[in-house]
């Protein structure tokens, strides 16, 4: 009688209802999926269930434990009626209702996202959940599905808390997503072992149903008789084989061992309980050998004892599986390992006392390459990249694509940090040759982090994520550059966290403010308008510059709330400033590359403008070279539609990328700020002059306006002047100060913040 695991779940669902008494269990219950019979079928390939975890998946759980804080991590395999745990911790000692129909991860699988549950108390789904109600009392939940290859879900990755959290980020969902895709490859790994495990029996149902090689031979080793498919087998027509010794269609490495066998088998009368030797090889009549399966079995046939052997050709099994370990650990773009591998080996490394480097390297700007060139270039590109590091790394060394354009080499035996050192600085030098794909020479640039063990690491995720850490600090000083982990990386990555959750009640408390630096105007010194400038009056703190907490806000939820308050913020106080003498005045607002995806950004402008009564040229909006590239297409139209308004378009910070000359000709600019960096040597530098020089022609070639930020010299100032720069604003004419202040500087009315940020 054929089962139907989904009905038996739905039957499950309503006796626990009708049991239950509770009238509302119908939205409570996880739904069983279209694909339940196909999902319970793929969770049997990893032959996992409640007595047989993975220990594989510990150190999964435990990273997720740590890194998010929670008391409870857990990879969680749903059955048809009953979830089981393939790696927990923090539930030692519990005991866990683990019922399909109260599981939070079987809510989880029906969703293709992370699923997070700030406050089970306040869900309607779990607020008198077993779980939330009972001994486990959860109260938080965050959870992602575990994926099989075939795309069905088998569980999920979770972390539970006994407080509720209402500051899970969208950053912290990407590393949970990212820990669950390492918990999918370990589980890959295991389908793999498991249907190795099965392949070692070679006789089963199926295989003794369909046609199979049979001997039949004495305890001499004779052979008494074959079939066809024997026969075929070893390369002979089934006459050649009665007469002959079944040792003589095995290798010469195997034969004292299977006669061994034959021997132990006639003393004990009986095969069973003999194990046939692993890895046996036959030979065929051509003499190539190949993998041969054996399955022995013999009996007592009119006083003397026979045996007959099943047989099979395992060499397109070997091939197979050979083939299915190859996908299953390398880059099929690259060739290079995978990042499964590469952890596997990261995690062999650790444990040497030579110890190990992990570098970790990412392609600068590779999205405007794929965008600009197509995805067969940009792949060509990652080929190339790939070749290029596998040359500059060691013969001993793992090259690893772990992912999109990242890299990894792990070195083994670990260098000294300066050995470690210049090999990074070598395979960033080897990747700033042009690559020619189709004839064209496509310059591209990389960025590389490193971490050692057991200096930096004492396990392999950690290793990975100092690497990591590395280069993130390494990405942030600009292109081309290598950068060491060192243990304040771990703090200021801690610290971002922090601020991250306090970033929710500085939103709700109103504790940003705005500062103005103003623009002057060089020939006469005349106000030409301002900056805006966020600040955080953090109540415990006091006022933090936006360096402290600019890349936890801008890479975080709340990046666009508050962005459109600065505008709303800054376009009151010049309006107000224009009222009161400010004639004309222009106010400069930053942008946020999260204001592009949030709501409709030419509707919030036009709106804002319109509710100050400002003129769109009183608005100039300032944007990076990192949110035209992370969002190239998007922003490109919204920023026209912004111009052919009338509202002016400032690029940040010109001169420090690399792609700025393309994006003069892609991009409806007005002005371009000339970087600090150019400005405050540009007296005595010759080459910085020669910069400076460069821009304003480019510029003047454009019909852009230009103002050039960082000056605090009179001899700066006169350098600008002397090059015909327009605008400047810096130190010299003012620090970044308050409206009040800015007003009473400039003889203006200043005014109360106008809005609070909530």
């Amino acid at each position: 009688m054929s089962v139907d695991p989904a009905g038996l779940f739905s039957q499950f669902c309503r006796a626990s209802r009708a049991a239950s008494n509770l009238e509302d269990l119908v939205v409570k219950c996880p739904p069983a999926l279209e694909s339940e019979a196909e999902r319970l079928q793929a969770l049997s390939d990893y032959g996992l269930h409640g007595d047989r975890p993975l220990p594989s998946l510990d150190s999964v759980v435990q990273i997720a434990a740590k890194v998010f804080g929670m008391p409870v991590a857990a990879v969680n395999l749903v059955g048809d009626d009953h979830v089981f745990f393939a790696a927990s911790t923090g539930f030692e000692g519990q005991r866990v209702d683990m019922r399909r129909d109260v599981s939070f991860c079987a809510h989880a699988i029906a969703k293709n996202e992370v699923m997070v549950v700030p406050d089970a108390t306040r869900d309607a789904r779990f607020y008198d959940n077993p779980l939330v109600t009972g001994f486990s009392g959860v109260r938080f939940y965050a959870g992602v599905p575990l994926y099989s290859p075939g795309g069905l879900p088998l569980g999920a990755l979770c972390v539970l808390d006994s407080v509720p959290h209402f500051d899970f980020s969208d950053d912290d969902r990407a590393r949970l997503s990212d820990l669950a895709q390492m918990a999918c490859d370990r589980l890959e790994l295991r389908r793999l072992e498991h249907s190795t495990e099965r392949a070692k029996r070679p006789f089963d149902d199926g295989a003794r149903a369909s046609p199979t090689a049979v001997v039949w031979f004495d305890e001499s080793l004779r052979v008494m008789a074959w079939n066809k498919a024997a026969a075929a087998i070893f390369g002979y027509m089934p006459a050649d084989g009665p007469g002959r010794m079944v040792l003589s269609f095995l290798a010469d490495d195997h034969r004292d061992a299977v006669a061994q066998l034959v021997a132990n088998a006639a003393v004990a009368g009986t095969a069973d309980g003999l194990v046939v030797p692993e890895g046996l090889e036959g030979l065929r009549k051509d003499g190539s050998e190949f993998p041969l399966g054996v399955a022995l079995f013999c009996w007592i046939d009119q006083g003397k004892l026979t045996f007959h052997a099943h047989l099979q050709d395992l060499s397109d099994r070997h091939a197979q599986s050979a083939e299915l370990r190859r996908l299953a650990t390398t880059d099929l773009l690259t060739a290079l390992v995978n990042r499964a591998t590469l952890y596997r080996r990261m995690e062999e490394a650790v444990t040497e006392a030579a110890g190990a480097a992990l570098l970790i390297i990412d392609i600068d700007g590779f999205k405007e390459v794929n965008d600009t060139l197509g995805p067969a270039v940009g792949d060509a590109v990652l080929r190339e990249a790939a070749r290029r590091l596998v040359e500059s790394a060691s013969s001993l060394s793992t090259v690893a694509r772990t992912g999109g354009d990242e890299f990894a080499v792990l070195i083994p035996a670990a260098p000294s940090h300066a050995e470690s050192m210049a090999v990074a600085r070598r395979i960033v030098d080897s990747l700033a040759d042009p690559i020619t794909v189709n004839g064209q020479d496509i310059h591209i640039t990389v960025c590389c982090g490193l971490a050692t063990a057991p200096q930096d690491a004492h396990e392999a995720l950690e290793l990975f994520s100092n690497a990591d850490l590395a280069l993130f600090k390494a990405k942030s000083f600009g292109r081309s550059q290598v950068y060491a982990y060192v243990a304040d990386l771990r703090m200021e990555a801690a610290a971002r966290r922090l601020y991250s959750i306090e970033l929710h009640r500085a939103v709700s408390e109103g504790e940003f403010v705005l500062f103005y630096q103003p623009q002057v105007k060089l020939s006469d010194g005349s106000l030409r308008g301002a900056e805006a400038l966020i600040r955080w009056q953090h109540p415990q703190r006091g006022l933090l510059s936006p360096a402290a907490f600019l890349p936890a806000l801008e890479t975080g939820p709340l990046a666009a709330m508050v962005g459109f308050w600065v505008l709303d913020e800054a376009c009151a106080q010049a309006a107000l400033w224009r009222r009161n003498g400010a004639t004309p005045f222009r106010m400069g607002v930053n942008l946020f590359g999260a204001q592009f995806r949030a709501n409709d950004m030419v509707r919030e402008v036009a709106a804002t403008l319109q509710r100050h009564g400002l003129p769109p040229d009183a608005l100039e909006l300032e944007i990076t070279e990192n949110i035209v590239l992370d969002e190239d297409d998007l922003v490109l139209g919204v920023l026209q539609k912004l111009r052919d308004m009338g509202v002016s378009i400032a690029f940040d910070d010109f001169g420090t990328g690399y792609a700025s000359l393309s994006l003069l000709k892609k991009y409806p600019l007005s002005r371009l700020k000339i970087d600090r960096s150019f400005v405050q040597n540009a007296p005595d530098s010759e080459r910085d002059r020669a910069v400076v020089r460069a821009i304003l022609d480019m510029a003047r070639g454009f019909g852009l306006e230009t103002v050039a930020e960082g000056i605090e010299t009179e001899a700066q100032r006169d350098y600008l002047k002397s090059v015909a720069c327009e605008e400047g604003q810096g130190y010299l004419f003012s620090r970044p100060v308050s409206a009040c202040e800015f007003s009473e500087a400039f003889g203006l009315q200043s005014a109360p913040s106008v809005a609070r940020l909530a």
